[in-house]
C-alpha cells in the first residue's frame, strides 16, 4: 500500500507538473520565434520604403541603405540579401556577392507572387523571412524585389535552456519533496492498518474477549467500530454456541437420569406390588417419551438450519392449512378449557414450504393453548396485502415478562422452567418458528403484557424469493 500510495503521489503530483513545464516551455518558444518573425518583417517593410526611392534596386550604390541594411544583419546576428525583379543578388551583407550573382529558390520565386515565406530552421536555430518588395503606384502594386532575412534564435535557445534548467531543479526539487511526504503520508496511513493486522492476527489465537482500539483517521477508526461489533457478535455465538451445547447436554441428560433413578428403585425394592411396578414403568416411559421429543426437536432444529434450497416450495391454501392446524389442535385446547377463535379476511394463496411452515404455526397456536388459564381463549386470525400475509396468534394466557420477550427465540430458553416442563416443552418450539418464518424471508415479532396475554404477528411474503 506504500508503495502505490508513493506511485500515485508521483503520478498526481510530479507527472502533470512536467507536462505543464512543457506546454508552458513550449508556448513560450511559440510566442518567441512568432514575435522575432514580426520584427524581422517591420524590419523587412522599413528597408523596403528606403530602397524604393533611391533607386537602389538598380544603382545598388546607396551608402546610406547600405548601412542600415548591415545595422539590421549585425542587430539580428544573421544575414540580409537583396535581390531585384531579375534575381539579381544586389546586396548581401556576407559580401559574397557580384553581378552576375543570381538567387533563385522557392521562396524567393514565391515572394514575387506577393507571398510572404518564413521559414524556422531548427538545426541551425536559425529564422529565414522572404518579403517582397512592392512598388505602389495608383494603378497597381508591383513586386520589384525580395529581401531575404536570416536571423539567429540563438538568444531565444539560451533563454529556454535557463528556463528548462530551472525547471528540471524545481521539478527535481518537488519530485523529493512529494517522495519524502509521500513515505511519510504513507506511514501514517498504514500504521493503523498494521495495528489492525496485528490485533486480527491476536484474535486468530483465540483471545476473542479483546476488541481493537485504534485511533486515527474517521475511516479507520470506522473500521475498529465495525471490527469490535464483529467480535462482539462472534463472541455473542461462541457464548450461544457453549450455552447451546451445555443446554442440549443438560437436556438429553435429564430424561435419562429420571429413568436410571426409577429404575434402581426399581431394582432396589424386593416383592415390589404391580401397582408400583406399573406406576414406576408409566413414569419411565413419559420419560422415554420426553426425551425422544427432544430428540426431534433437535433433527428439526439441525434440517432447518441447511441450506434454503432444501425448501419444498408450493403454491398453498392458507386457509386451509391454518384450519387444518386448528382442527388438530382443538381437542387440546378442548382438554385445557380454552376456547379457540379463527378469523379469516379473505382468501390466501402463497408459495411456501407447506411442512415447515405447518410445524412453525403450530407450535405458535400450541403454546398459546399450553400457557393459558381455564376459560381463556386463542383467536387466530388471517390477512393479506398485494405482497405479504398477516398471521396472528393471540391468547389470554400468563404473558412473558418485558426482559425475557429478547430471549423466547433462543433455543432451550424458558420463561416458566417448571411449567414447561410440566406441559412437555422441549425449549426448543420458538426457536424452530423462527428460523422457520426467517427462511420463507419472513418476520415474528412478539408483544406481552405479563398476566394479560401474548400476541405473535408472522410476516410472509406470498411469493417465495429464493436466497441468491
Amino acid at each position: 500500500m506504500r508503495i502505490h500510495t508513493l506511485f500515485v503521489f508521483i503520478i498526481v503530483g510530479v507527472v502533470p507538473l512536467y507536462l505543464f513545464s512543457h506546454v508552458l516551455l513550449d508556448n513560450y518558444k511559440e510566442k518567441a520565434v512568432g514575435d522575432r518573425f514580426t520584427q524581422m518583417q517591420n524590419q523587412a517593410v522599413m528597408l523596403s520604403n528606403l530602397m524604393l526611392p533611391t533607386g537602389y534596386l538598380t544603382l545598388a550604390d546607396v551608402p546610406e541603405i547600405d548601412a542600415e541594411i548591415n545595422r539590421v544583419a549585425e542587430f539580428y546576428q544573421g544575414r540580409i540579401v537583396v535581390v531585384n525583379n531579375n534575381l539579381n543578388i544586389v546586396e548581401d551583407t556576407y559580401g559574397l556577392y557580384d553581378e552576375n550573382k543570381y538567387l533563385i529558390s522557392k521562396e524567393v520565386i514565391q515572394c514575387f507572387n506577393g507571398s510572404i515565406s518564413k521559414v524556422h530552421d531548427e538545426e541551425n536555430n536559425y529564422l529565414i523571412l522572404t518579403h517582397p518588395i512592392i512598388h505602389t503606384t495608383e494603378q497597381q502594386k508591383v513586386v520589384v524585389g525580395a529581401i531575404v532575412m536570416n536571423s539567429s534564435i540563438k538568444d531565444i535557445q539560451s533563454i529556454l535552456a535557463g528556463m528548462e534548467r530551472r525547471a528540471t531543479i524545481f521539478i527535481l526539487a518537488l519530485t523529493m519533496f512529494i517522495v519524502i511526504f509521500a513515505i511519510y503520508f504513507s506511514g501514517r496511513l498504514t500504521k493503523p492498518l498494521k495495528k489492525v493486522v496485528s490485533s486480527i492476527d491476536h484474535l486468530t489465537e483465540g483471545y476473542l474477549d479483546e476488541g481493537v482500539s485504534i485511533k486515527g483517521y474517521y475511516e479507520i477508526e470506522k473500521i475498529s467500530d465495525s471490527f469490535n461489533k464483529m467480535l462482539s457478535r462472534m463472541q455473542k455465538i461462541e457464548n450461544t454456541r457453549q450455552e447451546f451445547v451445555s443446554n442440549v447436554s443438560h437436556e438429553l441428560k435429564t430424561p435419562i437420569t429420571s429413568i436410571k433413578v426409577l429404575a434402581e428403585s426399581l431394582l432396589m425394592q424386593e416383592n415390589v406390588p404391580e401397582e408400583v411396578y406399573r406406576e414406576f414403568l408409566v413414569d419411565i416411559s413419559k420419560e422415554i417419551e420426553r426425551e425422544n421429543d427432544i430428540i426431534n426437536d433437535l433433527l428439526s432444529l439441525v434440517k432447518l438450519n441447511k441450506a434454503a434450497g432444501e425448501m419444498n416450495i408450493s403454491s398453498v391454501n392458507i386457509n386451509e392449512l391454518l384450519e387444518q392446524i386448528l382442527k388438530r389442535l382443538r381437542p387440546l385446547a378442548t382438554k385445557q378449557g380454552v376456547e379457540m377463535i379463527y378469523e379469516s379476511f379473505r382468501p390466501v394463496i402463497a408459495e411456501v414450504d407447506e411442512v415447515k411452515l405447518s410445524l412453525a404455526i403450530t407450535n405458535l397456536i400450541e403454546n398459546a393453548i399450553k400457557y393459558n388459564g381455564p376459560d381463556g381463549w386463542v383467536r387466530v386470525s388471517l390477512n393479506a396485502d398485494h405482497k405479504y400475509f398477516y398471521i396472528k396468534v393471540a391468547d389470554s394466557g400468563i404473558g412473558i415478562p418485558e426482559e425475557a420477550q429478547d430471549l423466547i427465540f433462543e433455543r432451550f430458553y424458558r420463561v416458566d422452567k417448571a411449567r414447561s416442563r410440566e406441559s412437555g416443552g422441549t425449549g426448543l418450539g420458538l426457536a424452530i418458528t423462527k428460523s422457520v418464518i426467517q427462511m420463507h424471508r419472513g418476520a415474528i415479532k412478539v408483544y406481552s403484557v405479563e398476566g394479560e396475554g401474548t400476541t405473535f404477528n408472522v410476516r410472509i411474503p406470498l411469493t417465495y424469493i429464493s436466497q441468491m
